[in-house]
């Protein structure tokens, strides 16, 4: 019996994503563990593994193509003893549905035909008519009693956004609501969420809408016609989008900045590379400054545990480990590759994990597990001459330590003038789950490490 070669979910959000590339062509034969296919998600290249063994004979989703959904038919397997010639590509009814139900809608349409229809005031044409038999409403929108077919993610969208998805028409397989569903409504003005049934009324003081932001149309008509080019949004970059907007929406920041002084540190980091060891020719490792903030930081969350943490509204996450991760500009966006348990690793260990993950990262061969989680992370803008920046926390984080370049200043010590290296750096926390005397605790182990920096070599 041939065998399904489904879009697979490469993480735990995957949604959708591109077939970049066959590495098999129909009529190849295929083992167990052969690399068949490239699919690239919002951050990264993957390879797809076969599971079982055959005959490609049918490539029913050619390479190059967007926005594949999980669980789609991609390809099929033919096995031992098949003619792999005869082998069709499945309909696309017979692809996984795993959240439509089955239903018979000629066969409902007929029993609701049979019953007499009861006097009763006529409704509004635009009011969903369920049908028990069906499960689906004339809106087609699936539901079970009357729970609206949406989404996980629409629901949450939704549910953030005060829509009412009763009042929202799905545009996914069999009428399903989805993301771009719930964007369309905010820009439409959908009804908002009625109150629980039986819950009593408030009234409120009539206020102004809140004013929608402009549309496409409307931000192209600011502009003359020829004096723009339109490049449409890719995965990543729509990604950053949204969850940038989610955090900014949900968490609470706040931030604390100060000022560190460098020079014990660039002269430990000289001393450090002078004495490494050749390796094929070239020196085993190559420290730099970013690498010795991620470890001072790793030994800072060990140091104050209490703002090693993540929240999540049932209960406080405390982690066991220091993982930082260290955000990486890449062609059409960012990605924060994750040194794990960095507060006890070597410092030559974390800068060649460092540069090993940077490079990948830019040709987007992260695995998933390299770069999802983590509990705080780092952004560098000290190579731009940038002075000092608020980062945006990425969840499930709770901080982001913002760094910015190290340049001579004048400083008072002792009562007398004098020149240092100084670093500001800027914490950005969750109000949640880090109070301001914690941060401030926080950075100043931070700070500690910097200054004082052989205190990480032991």
């Amino acid at each position: 019996m041939p065998t399904n070669i489904l879009m697979p979910a490469l993480s735990p959000t995957m949604e959708k994503g591109n077939l970049a590339k066959w590495l098999k062509k129909e009529g190849d034969k295929i083992k167990s563990g052969d690399i068949i296919a490239e699919i690239e998600t919002d951050k990264a290249t993957m390879e797809v593994e076969a599971v079982d063994e055959g005959i490609l004979a049918k490539i029913v989703v050619p390479e190059g193509t967007a926005d594949v959904a999980v669980n789609e038919v991609i390809g099929v397997i033919a096995g031992e003893g098949e003619d792999a010639k005869s082998v069709s590509a499945p309909a696309k009814a017979d692809a996984p549905k795993a959240e439509a139900p089955k239903t018979d809608a000629p066969k409902a349409e007929a029993v609701k035909s049979e019953a007499p229809a009861p006097k009763a005031e006529a409704k509004p044409e635009s009011t969903p008519q369920v049908t028990a038999e069906s499960g689906f409403n004339t809106g087609g929108k699936t539901v079970s009693g009357d729970r609206p077919f949406a989404s996980p993610l629409a629901r949450r969208l939704a549910k953030d956004a005060g829509i009412d998805l009763g009042k929202v028409q799905g545009s996914g397989p069999h009428g399903r609501i989805v993301e771009k569903d719930i964007e369309a409504a905010k820009q439409g003005g959908a009804a908002k969420a009625a109150p629980a049934a039986g819950a009593p009324a408030t009234p409120k003081p009539a206020a102004a809408p809140l004013a929608a932001g402009p549309s496409d149309e409307q931000t192209k008509k600011l502009f003359a016609p020829g004096s723009y080019e339109e490049i449409p949004h890719d995965g990543m970059r729509k990604t950053i989008a949204r969850r940038l907007t989610e955090a900014k929406q949900t968490i609470p920041h706040f931030y604390v900045t100060l000022d560190c002084e460098l020079d014990a540190l660039l002269k430990l980091r000289a001393e450090l590379n002078a004495a490494a060891p050749e390796k094929d020719g070239k020196p085993a490792y190559k420290l730099s400054v970013n690498d010795m903030v991620i470890k001072a930081l790793a030994l800072a969350l060990r140091a104050v545990p209490d703002a090693n943490v993540s929240w999540t509204d049932g209960a406080m996450l405390k982690h066991k480990h220091a993982d930082v991760g260290v955000a990486v500009s890449i062609p059409g966006g960012l990605i924060t590759p994750i040194i794990r348990d960095a507060c006890h690793k070597t410092l030559s260990q974390i800068s060649n994990e460092m540069k090993d993950m940077a490079a990948r990262a830019k040709t987007r061969k992260l695995k998933p597990e390299e770069y999802q989680g983590g509990t705080s992370a780092v952004s560098n803008l000290g190579m731009f001459g940038v002075k000092d920046f608020a980062a945006v926390i990425n969840p499930p984080h709770a901080t982001i330590l913002a760094v910015g370049a190290g340049e001579p200043r004048a400083v008072v010590k002792n009562g007398q003038l004098a020149v240092a290296t100084v670093m500001s750096v800027t914490l950005s926390t969750d109000h949640r789950a880090v109070d301001g005397a914690l941060g401030a605790e926080l950075l100043q182990a931070f700070k500690g490490y910097i200054e004082k920096p052989m205190a990480m070599l032991v």
